[in-house]
């Protein structure tokens, strides 16, 4: 049974640009992959590249509220 989506959006979440969703999702399939290689595969590279991804928004959004 699937859940009923929430209307609200998450306030943590900043809104992204269509690069930076696709950056993201570029970076989250290489981590699938790398995932698939076995659990020694380090991700914490990408895992570090998305959060830049995120903290770039997260000023972006702060800068453009001012």
């Amino acid at each position: 049974m699937a859940s009923k989506k929430s209307e609200q959006p998450d306030p943590n979440y900043p809104k992204l640009t269509a690069g930076e969703h696709a950056q993201i999702a570029w970076n989250v399939a290489r981590m699938a992959k790398r995932c698939l290689a076995g659990e020694n595969a380090d991700r914490s590279d990408l895992e570090r590249n998305v959060d830049r991804i995120l903290d770039r928004a997260h000023k972006r959004e702060q800068k453009n509220a001012k």
